[in-house]
C-alpha cells in the first residue's frame, strides 16, 4: 500500500532511503534546512568499507582520548563540557568500549557494509547515473613496526570474518597497487573488498533522479515542530509549512537528537567534526587508502584527491581549526615524497558532522514510543557506506517486509 512519507534529512541517509521508497510506490517528500549542497555527505572520503570491522567505540579509545585532549593536532578529540546529554553520551561510550561488545558487532557491521556495497552496485549497475564508483580495495599504510603490527591484527580479525586481507611488507607487494605514488611507508595492510566514489558526483545525481520521479525536494526549510496524537506523528511543521503524514524518517545525522526530544524520545549522538582538503592536481595516487599513524584517510576522486580525517566531538558548529587541517597536511607531505599541501588548498578545507553513537552502530527502526517513526541515524564514519543499506532497511519496515538483516543490533531504543 502507498504511504505519504516525510523523510526529514537530505543526506546521504536521507536520499538513499528516499530512493529506495519511490522504487516501493510510496510518495516522498525530503526535507532538509539547507540547500543540498553542503554538509558531512558531501566532504567524507567517499569510503565504502566492509574492511571497517571494529567500531569506533573499540578498548582503549577511551585512554588514547585522554591523551589526545591536550593535543591540538591530535586526530580523535573529545572536548569535555558540563552538558547533560554529552556526559550521558560519555557514559555509554565507556561502557561499549569493551572487547566482548566490540566482538560481537563485527559481523553486524561486516554484513551492513557489504549489503551497502552490493546496493551501490546496483544503483550503478541501473544505467540512471553515471557516477565514479570504483571497487579498487583499501590501502592502510604504516610508518612504524608498532602501528604496522596493530593493523596487522586488525587484518587477522578480518580474515577470521571471512574478509581478505594481505600483509604487505615491502614496496614491490605495495606497488602492485599502488604503481605510481612516490611512498614513504614502511608497509601496508591491503583490503579487496572496499570501494570509494566521489560524493559531490553522486549527490547532484541522486536529487535529480528523485526529483524525475515524482519525489518532492524541499531545500532550505527547517522543521520546526512535530505533532503528535496518540504516539503517532500527524505532522511535520516547517519554517515554510506543514505537511501531513503518514510515516516519517527521521535522517537528520547530528541534528536527530533535537528533533527526537520533541517526541520524548532520548537517542545519544554527539556531532563528530570531520575536516577535508581537496588537492585539484596531479599526486599520482590511484588507490584510497588510510595513513595510519596520522588516521587521515585519502581518496583518488573526479579531478582530485581528497585528503580528509579527524574526529572532533566538540557540539554541533563547523568551526574549522587551523592546527587539524595543518595536521591533514603534514601527513599527507609525510607519507607521500613531494606532496605538498599549499596554503591556498589548506585554506579551502571544509568540515562537516558526523553523527556518532556510543557503540558505533547506527539507529535504525522504530522506537517503542512512536508507532509510524522510522529512526535512520547515528552512523559515524560509516554513513556514506551504509547509505543504500539503511535505505533498504528502513523501506523494508516501512512497507512492512522482511528485512535484508536482524535489525535487533540497530535498535534505537537499545540499552548501553
Amino acid at each position: 500500500m502507498s504511504k505519504n512519507i516525510v523523510v526529514i534529512g537530505g543526506g546521504i541517509i536521507g536520499l538513499s532511503t528516499s530512493y529506495y521508497l519511490q522504487k516501493e510506490g510510496h510518495q516522498v517528500t525530503v526535507i532538509d534546512k539547507s540547500d543540498f549542497t553542503s554538509g558531512a555527505s558531501y566532504v567524507n572520503a567517499g569510503f565504502i568499507t566492509p574492511s571497517h570491522i571494529v567500531s569506533l567505540a573499540a578498548p582503549g579509545m577511551i585512554t588514547q582520548g585522554i591523551k589526545w585532549m591536550f593535543n591540538s593536532s591530535s586526530p580523535f578529540y573529545v572536548k569535555p563540557r558540563l552538558d547533560i546529554d554529552f556526559l550521558k553520551w560519555t557514559w555509554a561510550f565507556k561502557k561499549s568500549a569493551n572487547a566482548k561488545k566490540v566482538a560481537a558487532s563485527i559481523p553486524v557491521i561486516r554484513d551492513i557494509n557489504l549489503l551497502s556495497r552490493d546496493l551501490y552496485e546496483g544503483i550503478k549497475a541501473s544505467n540512471d547515473f553515471n557516477f565514479h564508483y570504483e571497487h579498487k580495495g583499501l590501502m592502510m599504510y604504516y610508518q612504524s613496526d608498532k602501528i604496522g603490527e596493530h593493523e596487522w591484527e586488525l587484518g587477522e580479525k578480518a580474515l577470521k570474518a571471512g574478509l581478505h586481507a594481505e600483509h604487505l611488507t615491502s614496496m614491490e607487494a605495495i606497488r602492485k597497487h599502488e604503481p605510481t605514488a612516490d611512498l614513504n611507508v614502511k608497509g601496508a595492510v591491503y583490503f579487496d573488498c572496499d570501494a570509494h566514489m566521489t560524493p559531490s558526483d553522486f549527490m547532484p545525481e541522486m536529487v535529480t533522479y528523485l526529483k524525475s520521479k515524482g519525489v518532492q525536494i524541499l531545500a532550505n526549510e527547517e522543521v520546526k515542530d512535530i505533532e503528535v496524537n496518540n504516539q503517532v506523528i500527524s505532522k511535520i511543521i516547517t519554517d515554510k509549512g506543514t505537511y501531513n503524514t503518514d510515516e516519517v524518517v527521521l535522517a537528520a545525522g547530528s541534528w536527530s537528537p533535537l528533533l527526537t526530544k520533541k517526541l520524548g524520545l532520548k537517542i545519544p549522538i554527539q556531532a563528530g567534526k570531520g575536516y577535508r582538503i581537496n588537492v585539484e592536481r596531479e599526486t599520482n595516487i590511484t588507490i584510497p587508502s588510510i595513513l595510519c599513524e596520522a588516521k587521515v584517510a585519502v581518496t583518488p576522486m573526479t579531478g582530485f584527491t581528497r585528503f580528509a580525517g579527524t574526529m572532533e566531538i566538540d557540539g554541533i558548529n563547523h568551526t574549522i581549526n587551523p592546527a587539524r587541517v595543518n595536521a591533514i597536511a603534514n601527513a599527507a607531505k609525510s607519507f607521500y615524497n613531494g606532496l605538498e599541501i599549499t596554503q591556498s588548498e589548506k585554506q579551502e578545507a571544509e568540515c562537516g558532522l558526523r553523527p556518532c553513537s556510543p557503540d558505533g552502530l547506527p539507529y535504525i527502526g522504530k522506537s517503542s514510543k512512536c508507532t509510524n517513526l522510522t529512526i535512520a541515524a547515528g552512523h559515524a564514519m560509516m554513513g556514506w557506506s551504509l547509505g543504500p543499506a539503511t535505505g533498504i532497511l528502513v523501506t523494508e519496515i516501512i512497507s512492512n517486509k522482511k528485512p535484508s538483516l536482524d535489525l535487533s543490533p540497530f535498535h534505537p531504543d537499545r540499552k548501553f
